[in-house]
Parts: structure tokens; C-alpha cells; sequence
């Protein structure tokens, strides 16, 4: 299996790619079905709890009204339409850009630094890598190792070598 970039995947690396960008697509869908489902959530306290270098930004959104009403639609709908893309195979290399974006302002918001205390307690001890920077390097992985162009949506839009 060879694409336009001559690069070839051996059947197990193609499985293990897809399941890759499936698993994260599909957190990244729940995720944001959840939210919307819910009706009243909002990242309101997420980031008035942002601590760090980046920490002013994150909590002037929270305490504007009009930013977070859109930050919060843009986070419930960023994440079901990723995860949705991700899952199909349709315009993944957005997707997957969009999804590091996401991952990356989840980061700096709550980065895992040593003087940092959340007000909701995190899933174990880290010291700068969590689970919102390893997410974010798997995506970058699949953005290097492209396969929605052989199994997913956008096989249908791939240009045929003439």
C-alpha cells in the first residue's frame, strides 16, 4: 500500500495507525457528545483553575461572558467534529491539526508543573509530560503517517496518479 508520497505501510503499521486515530477520535467525539448532551457544561471553571505561564489569558476568557459562552461551543463542537473526522477518515489532516491545537491550549492551560494545585484532582503525579501532551504527540505521529487517504472518507477525494 503505497501513497502519493511513496511512503508504504505494512499491514500491521496500517492497523495500528488507524486503531491510533480511531481510539483518539473516538475520545474526542465522547468527549464532546458528553458536553453538548449535558446541556449546562461549560470550561468556566477549567479555566478559571489555569495556572502558569499562560494562566491571565485562559482566566479573562472564563470571566467574559461573550468569550466563554463562544470558547465553550467552540470546545463542544471542536471536539465532536474532530473525533467525528478522525473516526471516519474525512478531512484528516485537519482534523488532526485542529485536534493538536485543542490539545495544546489544554496543556497550557493546566500545565503538570511542580508549583501547580488544581482544584480538581488530576489522575496521578506528573512532572511536564501528562496525558493532554502525549495525546497531542500521538496526533502528531498520524499527521506524519497520514492513512485516512487509504482507509477512511478521503480515499474518495485522493487525486488519481495519472
Amino acid at each position: 500500500m503505497t501513497d502519493n508520497n511513496f511512503k508504504s505501510y505494512t499491514m500491521p503499521r496500517l492497523v495500528l495507525l488507524v486503531s491510533l486515530r480511531v481510539a483518539i477520535g473516538w475520545h474526542f467525539m465522547y468527549e464532546g457528545v458528553a458536553k453538548i448532551l449535558q446541556g449546562s457544561w461549560t470550561a468556566q471553571a477549567f479555566l478559571m483553575d489555569s495556572q502558569g505561564w499562560f494562566s491571565g489569558i485562559f482566566r479573562s476568557i472564563a470571566s467574559n461572558p461573550t468569550a466563554l459562552a463562544i470558547s465553550d461551543q467552540l470546545n463542544m463542537w471542536g471536539l465532536a467534529l474532530i473525533g467525528l473526522a478522525l473516526i471516519t477518515g474525512f478531512l484528516t489532516k485537519y482534523a488532526k491539526i485542529a485536534g493538536m491545537v485543542l490539545l495544546l491550549f489544554y496543556y497550557l492551560a493546566q500545565p503538570p508543573i511542580m508549583s501547580a494545585e488544581y482544584m480538581f484532582p488530576g489522575e496521578g503525579s506528573y512532572l511536564w509530560v501528562n496525558k493532554n501532551l502525549i495525546e497531542l504527540l500521538a496526533l502528531a505521529v498520524l499527521y506524519v503517517f497520514p492513512t485516512g487517504h487509504i482507509i477512511g472518507i478521503d480515499r474518495l477525494f485522493k487525486r488519481k496518479k495519472q
